[in-house]
C-alpha cells in the first residue's frame, strides 16, 4: 500500500482560549487565497462529537494512522447536517491540554482554500480531538497508486502538484512551514475534486511525537540525523511526491535519483501517461524533483520558487478538477428513489407504508444486549410494548405508538433502529419534528449508514423549516442507499 501510512486520510485548526478566530476582511482573502465562508472555530463537547460519529463507530473510521501512538479519524456529522473529519489521538498523545489548545488554535489562525481547513478540537478529561472539514472523493494515494477506474491523467498531476506548493507557500507565509510526514495520504480531494493538504500534518501526532512515520527510505536524510523536522525537509517530501505523480508508483527517491543519473528517465515514468507529455514537460518535473531531494537541506529549492516553475507546465486549466478526475461533481444528482421522493414530498403516509413492509429487516447486526432477564418478567413486558407499539404502528395509532415504544427504549434491554425510526416517523405525525429528529439521530448513532435514518432526518428538518440542512441529509439518505443497492447487486 505504498507508505505504510494510513488508509485514507483527513483535516484540521484553532484561535484564543474560549473564543472564535476572528474572520479576515473578504478582500485579504481573496488576494491571499484565503477563505472566509467556513464556520468559527468552535471548541466541541466530547457529548456533540460522539453524536456526530454514532459514538465514534468504527463503521465511520476513515483512517487509523501510527502504530505506538495510534490516531484515528472518523467522518462525521453534525446536527447542522455538516459532514466532519475529527481525529482522535491517543490518551498519552497529549498529556499537557494548554499545550494541545495552544498548538491546535495556532494551527487554527489558517485559513485558505488550497488547506483541509479546521473546524474546532475537543480537549475534555483525557480526549484531545481536532474537528476539520470533510472531503469526500479519497486521498491522492487512492487516486495515484490504487484507482479502479481511470489513471490519473498529467494534467491533473501537475495541478496537484502546483495546489500542493501553493498550500505550503501559504503555510510559510502564516510563519507554519513545518508540515510533519507529508506523503500521498495527506492530499485528499473535496466535492469539486481539487486536491487539498490537509492541515493534520502541521501539528504533531504528540507532543514528543516522530514527525515521520514512512518507511526510513522515503525519510528525509538530515532527519535521520537529528531527528528534526525543518522546513527544508518538507521540501524534501514534496520531492518524493513529484516521483509520486510522475511514476504513479512510490518509489524510493534513492532508487529515482540512480535512474536520474543514468538519464532512464522512461523507466521512471507512469506508462499510463504514454502520449500525455512532452519530453521537455517531463524532463522540467524530473529537474525539480532532484532539486527538492538533494542531500543538502540547503540546495533544496522554497515553496514560492516550485509555484513560479509549476505555473507555466499547467495544462488544460478551463478543465474542472472533477472532469480530470473522472468523479461525480458535489453537486450531481443522484437517482431518487420512492423513498427518497416521499421525504422530498413530506409525503408521511407513504414513508409509513414503506417502513411498514420493511418491518425489523434492518436491525440484522444492530447492537442487541440480552441477558439473563430474557428470561424474566421485566424482558417479557419490554417485548410486549415494542409487539403492542408495532400493532399501534400498523394501525396508524401513533399516540399509542409512542407510548409502547417509550417503554420499549426506556426498558434498556435491547437496542433496535427500527424502533426509533417508527418512533420517528409516530412524532413526525403528531407533529412533533424536534423529537422525530432526536430518534432519527439515535437510529443512525446504532447503525451510522442506515439510509432510512438519514432520510427521517430530512423529514424532521423539512417540519422544523431547515430547508439546508434537510436537503443535505437527503443526500446523504440517497448515497447510502445506493451504495447499499449496489452492494446489493454484487
Amino acid at each position: 500500500m505504498g507508505c505504510g501510512c494510513s488508509k485514507l486520510s483527513a483535516c484540521c485548526w484553532g484561535s484564543e482560549y474560549g473564543g472564535a478566530v476572528p474572520e479576515v476582511q473578504s478582500v485579504e482573502n481573496e488576494e491571499k487565497g484565503e477563505v472566509d465562508n467556513v464556520p468559527v472555530f468552535t471548541e466541541y463537547s466530547v457529548e456533540t462529537l460522539k453524536m456526530a460519529t454514532s459514538g465514534f463507530a468504527v463503521e465511520n473510521i476513515v483512517s487509523e494512522h501510527g502504530e505506538k501512538a495510534p490516531n484515528v479519524v472518523y467522518n462525521g456529522k453534525l446536527e447542522n447536517q455538516r459532514r466532519i473529519a475529527v481525529k482522535r489521538f491517543n490518551r498519552s498523545a497529549w498529556p499537557d491540554a494548554r499545550q494541545f489548545l495552544e498548538e491546535a488554535r495556532a494551527v487554527g489562525l489558517l485559513r485558505n482554500h488550497r488547506l483541509v481547513n479546521l473546524l474546532g478540537c475537543c480537549c475534555e478529561g483525557d480526549e484531545r480531538l481536532l474537528v476539520a472539514e470533510y472531503m469526500p472523493n479519497d486521498t491522492l494515494a487512492k487516486h495515484l497508486f490504487h484507482w479502479e477506474t481511470q489513471p490519473m491523467k498529467w494534467a491533473m498531476r501537475l495541478r496537484v502538484a502546483l495546489y500542493l506548493a501553493q498550500a505550503l507557500e501559504y503555510c510559510t507565509n502564516k510563519g507554519r512551514a513545518l508540515y510533519h510526514d507529508l506523503n500521498a495520504y495527506r492530499i485528499v480531494f473535496d466535492d469539486d475534486g481539487n486536491p487539498r493538504l490537509s492541515c493534520f500534518g502541521l501539528m504533531k501526532n504528540s507532543r514528543d511525537g516522530r514527525s515521520y512515520s514512512t518507511n526510513l527510505a522515503f525519510t528525509p536524510p538530515e532527519y535521520l540525523r537529528t531527528g528534526r523536522v525543518t522546513a527544508e525537509s518538507v521540501m524534501y517530501s514534496f520531492g518524493t511526491l513529484l516521483l509520486d505523480l510522475l511514476s504513479g508508483k512510490h518509489i524510493p527517491p534513492s532508487h529515482a535519483l540512480d535512474l536520474i543519473r543514468d538519464r532512464n528517465i522512461q523507466t521512471l515514468t507512469d506508462s499510463c501517461l504514454e502520449g500525455q507529455f512532452s519530453i521537455d514537460d517531463g524532463t522540467e518535473l524530473v529537474r525539480l524533483a532532484s532539486r527538492c531531494l538533494q542531500y543538502e537541506p540547503r540546495e533544496r529549492p522554497n515553496p514560492k520558487s516550485l509555484v513560479t516553475a509549476l505555473v507555466p507546465l499547467q495544462k488544460d486549466t478551463e478543465v474542472p478538477s472533477h472532469v480530470l478526475m473522472g468523479i461525480a461533481h458535489g453537486g450531481a444528482a443522484l437517482p431518487v428513489s420512492p423513498l427518497s421522493e416521499a421525504c422530498l414530498r413530506m409525503d408521511l403516509t407513504a414513508i409509513h407504508e414503506i417502513l411498514e413492509k420493511l418491518g425489523y429487516k434492518d436491525d440484522e447486526g444492530a447492537a442487541t444486549e440480552l441477558s439473563f432477564q430474557m428470561w424474566t418478567n421485566q424482558m417479557q413486558e419490554t417485548l410486549n410494548s415494542k409487539k403492542k407499539g408495532d400493532v399501534a404502528f400498523r394501525h396508524k395509532d401513533f399516540r399509542a405508538a409512542i407510548e409502547c415504544y417509550t417503554l420499549f427504549i426506556d426498558g434498556g434491554t435491547m437496542v433496535s433502529p427500527t424502533v426509533y425510526a417508527r418512533r420517528s416517523l409516530s412524532y413526525l405525525m403528531s407533529d412533533m419534528p424536534q423529537e422525530a429528529h432526536n430518534d432519527a439521530l439515535q437510529a443512525q448513532v446504532i447503525s451510522p449508514v442506515w439510509h432510512m435514518a438519514a432520510y427521517l432526518q430530512a423529514a424532521a428538518l423539512f417540519a422544523l423549516g431547515s430547508e439546508n440542512e434537510a436537503q443535505a441529509a437527503l443526500r446523504e439518505g440517497s448515497i447510502h442507499e445506493n451504495k447499499r443497492n449496489a452492494n446489493a447487486t454484487q
